[in-house]
């Protein structure tokens, strides 16, 4: 086997363990048991490019809304109503039985001081929970691991990175990635060709010889059938990623599991034309997460799972000439699971005070979100985690 065809293959196929069938009788097993710490699930969706927040969640019965959205600003009469100064867009119906179910939280005005409206510098600041002027290589999920959750179970993986993103969150941890689970099979064929014989002594290639056979072994699993969900799929990259989450949750019986897993979605940087665009990121998203409910409901999982959005910034307050948004700061973010108190958290953004460049103001440090994981979700001291003291956010039952 040449190194080049090793290489590439070991990188796609690094996930392929993850997939092996199971026995459908270990979802009502698991159902049964209480979760411990080491069970849980985080599924981190990233809303690339920066997601509009106002038109997300939208405070409807504000007329300054409408002033500065005047027309891009979705009507009264299409919300989707939570309450009565607050609605979704309508592209997320889909989540109005989470949201009825008291399983869906929205934690509004989210941000950090001196923000960054740079795509690559503000996701990077998300990713590691660093401070604006701050760079760090870790990401915060990765530290989670090292103060003190990878101790707390024989993990199969520390985190999967499911689709085109890359390990952000998990960049530092025990992570692999996993972009397409029916091309491991087909792929496997080129794990052969290193020689027993010419590996004997050869650490190099004796290392070589048990990844291929950790290859093949994999590729021998997904040979099996995998779990048959009753709950549809949406069509297209997002569905197919929250597909291959609900089966890597699927295959993990008796292997210690899989603590955290990111999936990306976008690319919501809508400078243009948004309106239609932005309407269908939100459905793919909300069919999604509603297919991702549905699925982990039929494995036991969900009540042992927590769903949170992230973004590198929101949109600005003021819509733009060409019909979209430009970039801004603070934005909303979703939580879901069946261990979550729904409703609205943190303060509604106040529309009557902009920052200096007409900006929404936070009022929630994003690290809160992380230091409410660390402490309520995983049981870790959440200072060595985001680096430093911010408080929790109650969004997650007792």
């Amino acid at each position: 086997m040449k190194r080049r065809d090793f290489t590439t293959l070991f990188s796609s196929l690094t996930g392929a363990a993850l997939l092996a069938a199971h026995a459908p009788g270990w979802a009502q097993a698991t159902a049964q048991r209480a979760a411990t710490v080491s069970d849980r699930i985080l599924i981190l969706v990233e809303l690339k490019g920066g997601n509009d927040g106002l038109n997300t969640v939208i405070p409807y019965a504000d007329s300054r809304y409408y002033q500065l959205r005047y027309t891009i600003g979705i009507k009264p009469e299409d919300v989707v109503r939570l309450d009565e100064k607050t609605g979704l867009h309508p592209s997320l119906a889909a989540l109005s039985p989470l949201w009825d179910a008291g399983q869906l939280g929205i934690v509004q005005s989210v941000g950090y001081p001196q923000p960054n409206l740079s795509h690559f510098r503000s996701i990077e600041i998300w990713e590691t929970a660093s401070k604006s002027a701050e760079y760090l290589d870790k990401g915060w999920a990765a530290r989670g691991m090292a103060a003190g959750l990878s101790a707390r179970a024989p993990f199969t993986a520390e985190g999967v990175a499911i689709g085109d993103g890359d390990f952000g969150a998990l960049a530092g941890s025990r992570a692999i990635t996993l972009k397409n689970p029916e091309a491991f099979v087909s792929q496997s064929r080129f794990a052969h060709g290193a020689d027993p014989v010419i590996a004997k002594g050869n650490p190099a290639l004796q290392n070589l010889l048990r990844v291929e056979d950790d290859i093949n072994r994999a590729a021998d699993g997904l040979r099996g059938d995998k779990f048959s969900f009753t709950t549809p799929f949406p069509a297209g990259a997002f569905g197919n990623s929250v597909n291959a989450a609900a089966q890597v949750v699927a295959s993990q019986r008796g292997r210690g599991g899989i603590p955290v897993m990111t999936l990306t979605l976008g690319s919501f940087d809508t400078h243009q034309n948004q309106p239609g665009a932005h309407a269908n990121l939100l459905k793919q998203f909300a069919e999604g997460m509603a297919a991702l409910k549905g699925s982990l409901t039929e494995l036991g999982a969900w009540d042992r799972t927590l769903v949170m959005t992230f973004s590198e910034f929101g949109r600005r307050a003021r819509q733009n000439r060409s019909n979209g948004t430009d970039h801004g700061t603070a934005s909303p973010h979703f939580v879901a699971g069946g261990a979550v108190r729904g409703g609205l958290h943190g303060q509604a953004p106040d529309l009557e005070r902009l920052d200096a460049s007409q900006n929404i103001v936070y009022s929630t440090d994003f690290r809160q979100l992380y230091a409410t994981v660390a402490k309520d979700w995983w049981g870790v001291d959440p200072q060595p985690v985001v680096r430093g003291s911010f408080e929790t956010v109650n969004f997650l039952r007792a």
